[in-house]
């Protein structure tokens, strides 16, 4: 009977202890989430309030005067939309490339039959953390004659080797016996890659996917370097900066500023856009799609961080 009394008190016990564990763990996750959300949530709220009374600041989760006018200034020109059709395609076609060469040499890097495999993966390695620097790279796309031409958003991106790397250590964790099975049938290698390697690393292939994909989104610095004269190759990401950059100059007087807080504090209601609400739409903007996009592919994210954390 005195068994019985202790056993239950010790259960009481640990059903306090793991309902106290679990209410910490709540309160520390819905610390982060808020943390997390809460930046996000008040740019969208700045975004969508007029420009002058958010220089008031104050805002938090809701704007205090409502306008679409922060939009409209940003797509009142059809430049916006050829630079997103811009971005989108070059976002599409960097993608599927980028991720079909860098997979087909992580393949042929991975086969224990290739002789020079150990001394191009210490090359591809090498280059990771020692580079030309920028003003050779720009005379090395100089020479191959892309500046002001579309395949400069595509040629040099086609082979990322942290990539390479995450994608060949999937394929090293399969059996061997796929790939001789496939041989003794008369498949070729590339027959091999395509029917075989590829479904069974779909993983690998969705999380490098979105790695390239953002990255493609959101770079704007090569259409600076190369395509800066060229306004029909001008990237989304490009044209935000150049509208953030001009209204900025807008407002860069002590006078004009000045002008915007006694606007502002006046309770005035203007249709200009000032600097802090274009910031903010700017940002909703350009990461909008990444948003959209990255459920679909969150759970693939995982598993491929989970697979980089080992490299050879």
């Amino acid at each position: 009977m005195e068994k019985k009394i202790n056993y239950l008190a010790a259960k009481r016990r640990t059903s306090i202890s793991n309902l106290i564990f679990d209410i910490i763990i709540a309160i520390v996750l819905g610390f982060v989430v808020v943390a997390t959300v809460y930046p996000f949530w008040n740019t969208i709220a700045i975004s969508f309030n007029d420009g002058l009374d958010a220089l008031k600041g104050g805002i938090k989760l809701w704007p205090r005067k409502f306008t679409w006018q922060n939009y409209k200034s940003l797509f009142i020109t059809d430049a916006i939309f050829h630079a997103g059709i811009i971005s989108v395609t070059r976002t599409i076609i960097q993608t599927i490339l980028s991720v079909f060469c860098t997979s087909m040499l992580a393949y042929a890097l991975s086969r224990k039959e290739f002789v020079i495999k150990k001394p191009l993966t210490t090359i591809l390695v090498i280059s990771m953390y020692v580079n030309a620097g920028l003003i050779p790279g720009y005379m090395l796309i100089k020479k191959l004659h892309l500046l002001g031409k579309f395949s400069v958003y595509i040629i040099p991106c086609l082979v990322d080797v942290f990539n390479f790397i995450l994608v060949r250590t999937y394929i090293n964790g399969l059996p061997d016996s796929f790939v001789e099975s496939a041989r003794i049938d008369g498949a070729n290698e590339f027959t091999i890659f395509m029917r075989i390697i590829m479904p069974l690393i779909v993983p690998s292939i969705a999380m490098i996917c979105l790695f390239v994909a953002v990255g493609a989104w959101n770079s704007w610095f090569d259409t600076y370097l190369y395509c800066s004269n060229k306004k029909n190759l001008h990237s989304l990401q490009y044209k935000l900066m150049e509208y953030l950059q001009a209204s900025q100059n807008q407002s860069n007087s002590a006078a004009d500023a000045n002008a915007m807080a006694v606007a502002a504090s006046s309770g005035a209601s203007s249709s200009m856009v000032t600097p802090v609400a274009i910031r903010s739409s700017i940002t909703i903007v350009a990461t909008l799609p990444i948003l959209v996009v990255y459920p679909f592919v969150q759970k693939y994210f995982v598993v491929g961080m989970t697979i980089g954390g080992v490299k050879e």
